[in-house]
């Protein structure tokens, strides 16, 4: 059970990757066949790295503050419902760590492999 499971995780993946890089094929494909295509995707990556330097972070936030609110209100309730409320403070502050680190980590793989190290200037 537990490695169909497996096989059917990795099929979803190999498929999402596959989706991905069809997009990102249909993206490059139509910015070359328009004029001023180049400045759409500065403007998409642009759009890109202010919201995951602005919004994303205050979500993460957010999401910490429902975690503890979940956890506390589920103390004070019985076994199972303590159970289930400890699994979703924890999942909500994976979430919010994911958050984070996608914040921080996906700003600089932009700036770095696509504009050179010039994205705040460009963005600004």
């Amino acid at each position: 059970m537990n490695k169909e499971k497996q096989k059917e995780v990795e099929k979803m993946r190999k498929i999402a990757l596959l989706l991905v890089l069809l997009l990102a094929n249909l993206v490059m494909v139509h910015a070359q066949g328009q004029p001023g295509g180049t400045e759409a995707i500065t403007s998409a990556l642009c759009g890109l790295y202010k919201f995951l330097q602005q919004t994303l972070p205050v979500f993460a936030a957010v999401l910490i503050i429902f975690a503890a609110v979940i956890f506390a209100a589920g103390q004070v309730m019985g076994a199972e419902t303590r159970a289930r409320a400890n699994v979703w403070a924890t999942a909500m502050l994976t979430g919010a760590l994911i958050g984070f680190a996608v914040a921080i980590i996906v700003p600089w793989f932009l700036d770095m492999m696509w504009t050179g190290g010039q994205i705040s200037s460009i963005c600004s």
